[in-house]
């Protein structure tokens, strides 16, 4: 007997229950328990949004970069002479019959004069008492305000009450705008309406995808819980950590579009299991059994490569990571565990539409996936090497991506900011919008005028102002000829820091260090892609791993690594394509230093999410029939019809917020949207099946004795 039941035919033992999984239990308590487990989704979202409320936020940025030369002149700057360490605001003025006008120039010092008794302000340089600060035409001019601290630690309400201060002093005859990193953030657009464009477009989607406007509304819900709660715990933890501002759009643009995936994922297979004939209550238990490990392999797979960007060691982008991953974390919890409780009180009504759309013949549309599969395994190698070779094309653009931060030259035209870098530009030259700063430490006066007789000489400098010399210690202002945009004033950078300085400390014994807005962004630029490799590196090989462990192939990592690589390329082709070369009318500039580095984690994580669900169907029928090209279209007939329109969920969440008034979130939007496009559309529906198809059954191929060492780790439970 003993030995019948252990031989491959034995017939299961029918007294002998298997063990629910740990998926499987989470489901049914949830499900049994729907009022608790929605009441504390229910508690954490009000407590949270209520704390966050009464306390409100305090996000502040963190550009600090250690062991950095521009870091080494703010804080040497911050110890001898920190009047002038804070970020310094420029008031420009223009007056059409000049400034030297008496009633133009009362105007405007007692307007200065004002100023100088606003908050964070130490200091007011006026343009009639220094040389260098009115245009050859006598009618642009400006004045320097001196702040006590940098631009991230100045409030927003300061900045705005410096900007009312000084265009009270405006009429007809004078201008006044204002420019500076305390003007700009204070000006900062936001996401605006495109969170709720992106989530109508999204219940479209859905309706006509389930024709049910309930159904279509819960994997909605379960995005808005999950964003919710992180929001609010974000606003709250920025009381004890370094949180950016920028954190919390960046945070709902990923939330929803990853929240309204995962539930989705799960909810197809609610749907599936449904119209296979099983009860409203198992048919949970198997969605989360099967499609919910999908959703939590691919959501530990984004949390891994966020948690990644922590060691990078850029101030900003550690809390950043943290609170996009913990979004990420929750929307996979919701998924799991509020999902099923909706799942028992609405599903009643769900459950009677799907089995009625069922009985009209509406749901066979696995039929249709199942003859495209066989069209590209018919064509399997013009279906990979076309789309591969537009695919390679498009990722040819971002060799040439430069990395930075946009400048006032990429705000709205009708902005402060944007109007006195405009009026700065036409009166002294572009450089004059990015000075950078000289500081020099011993050699007293000589090496100081020895510095700016060379920097005057410099290819690339327009002008060299002196700020003085106290205590041994010299500041120089260089205006570059070129914006601060420029890529000729990065090489400035490079080449005073490099050739110029050093030949004139080898002659004054002075040490020289260059710093200032413009050269720490070069320097944030240069940490960023100096770090990035490693980085990529750990989260393709870490991937790569789990999907040897769970697929039992060598192929399959491979291959996964490749494509999902060659979506982020494309996706960074577009965006340098369109904001750094500026196709479609965009205005050009530099793509911004994070933006490269968040989307390789997010946009990897989400193809792993693809990636995986669509396998694991492969792989559930391989392993029944063994039949490779069977298996192929199994899996695109089960998946392809809820891939697809995941991706066109996540494709219009991202896209609305290229409509947003942020550069940096339209950046992200349109590169996170190129790459679900990518990814969804032409890698799984037709790069994906060619290849697998040209595989065969090597695709699933793995040498014995490596299969014996490794460890399992089921996906599917069968």
């Amino acid at each position: 007997m003993a030995t019948s039941e252990r031989g491959p035919s034995a017939p299961p033992d029918p007294t002998r229950e298997e063990r629910p999984s740990v998926f499987e239990r989470l489901a049914l308590v949830s499900y049994q328990r729907r009022w608790w487990a929605l009441a504390v989704w229910v508690v954490a979202l009000v407590v949270v949004s209520v704390g966050s409320q009464a306390v409100g936020d305090s996000y502040r940025n963190d550009f600090r970069l250690p062991g950095t030369e521009s870091q080494k002149a703010l804080d040497v700057l911050k110890d001898r002479a920190p009047d002038q360490a804070g970020s310094p605001v420029q008031i420009v003025l223009r007056a059409p019959d000049g400034l030297a006008g008496a009633d133009t120039r009362s105007r405007v010092e007692s307007m200065l004069d004002e100023i100088g008794r606003v908050p964070h302000v130490v200091g007011v340089l006026s343009p009639y008492e220094s040389s260098g600060t009115i245009s050859r035409d006598g009618t642009i001019g400006y004045a320097t305000v001196s702040l006590d601290k940098q631009s991230e630690d100045i409030p927003a309400a300061d900045a705005e009450k410096l900007i009312e201060t000084a265009q009270k002093a405006e009429t007809d005859g004078l201008r006044v705008e204002l420019a500076g990193d305390p003007i700009r953030a204070a000006q900062s657009g936001d996401s605006g309406s495109a969170e709720g464009v992106g989530m109508l477009a999204a219940l479209v989607i859905l309706v006509l995808l389930f024709g049910s406007v309930l159904a279509a509304a819960l994997p909605i819900v379960i995005a808005v819980f999950a964003v919710g709660t992180t929001l609010g715990l974000t606003v709250l933890a920025s009381h004890v950590a370094t949180v950016a501002n920028f954190t919390a759009p960046l945070m709902m643009l990923v939330g929803l579009g990853v929240g309204i995936d995962y539930a989705l994922l799960v909810f197809s297979r609610f749907r599936g299991e449904l119209i296979a004939g099983e009860d409203r209550r198992q048919a949970t238990a198997k969605a989360i059994d099967t499609a919910g490990r999908t959703v939590f392999f691919a959501g530990c797979t984004v949390i891994v490569a966020l948690l990644g960007l922590v060691v990078l060691g850029l101030g900003s982008m550690q809390g950043m990571a943290v609170a996009v991953a913990l979004t990420v974390l929750l929307t996979m919890v919701s998924s799991l565990t509020l999902l099923p409780a909706l799942l028992a009180i609405a599903g009643g009504r769900i459950e009677k539409g799907i089995r009625r759309r069922a009985a009209k013949g509406r749901t066979a549309d696995g039929k249709l996936w199942s003859r495209w599969s066989a069209g590209v395994q018919r064509r399997a190698w013009l279906a990979a090497v076309v789309p591969l070779a537009a695919l390679v094309a498009l990722c040819a653009p971002a060799l040439d991506m430069r990395l930075g931060f946009a400048d006032a030259g990429t705000h709205p035209p009708e902005t402060t900011a944007r109007q006195a870098y405009d009026l700065l530009a036409d009166g002294f030259g572009p450089g004059f919008n990015g000075p950078l700063i000289v500081i020099a430490e011993g050699g007293g006066e000589r090496a100081a005028e020895r510095a700016r007789t060379v920097l005057d000489d410099t290819e690339g400098v327009a002008a060299t102002l002196p700020q003085g010399t106290r205590d041994g210690l010299s500041t120089l202002i260089v205006f570059p000829a070129s914006a601060p945009q420029d890529a000729a004033t990065d090489e400035l950078v490079t080449r005073l820091r490099g050739e110029v300085l050093p030949a004139v400390e080898a002659q004054t014994g002075a040490t020289f260090l260059v710093g200032g807005s413009t050269a720490a962004t070069q320097d944030f630029s240069g940490a960023v892609a100096d770090r990035l490799p490693l980085f990529v590196i750990v989260v393709v090989g870490l991937s790569m791993l789990l999907l040897l462990l769970v697929f039992r192939s060598l192929l399959i990592p491979v291959k996964a690594a490749v494509l999902n690589l060659l979506s982020v390329g494309v996706s960074m082709g577009v965006v340098t394509l369109v904001f750094q070369n500026g196709a479609l009318g965009a205005q050009e500039g530099p793509i911004e230093s994070y933006v490269p580095v968040m989307i390789f984690a997010i946009v990897f994580g989400l193809s792993m999410d693809y990636e995986v669900f669509l396998l694991a169907r492969m792989h559930e029928e391989w392993e029944r029939s063994h039949d490779a090209a069977l298996a192929i279209r199994h899996g695109m007939a089960t998946t392809g019809r809820v891939v697809t329109a995941a991706g066109a969920i996540m494709i219009v969440v991202f896209g609305a917020f290229v409509l947003s008034g942020d550069r940096m979130l339209a950046q992200f939007g349109l590169g996170l949207a190129v790459a679900v496009f990518v990814d969804a559309v032409i890698i799984r529906c037709l790069i994906l099946p060619a290849l697998m198809q040209l595989f065969g059954s090597y695709a699933w191929w793995l040498p014995r004795g490596l299969d014996k060492r490794l460890p399992r780790l089921a996906l599917e439970k069968p």
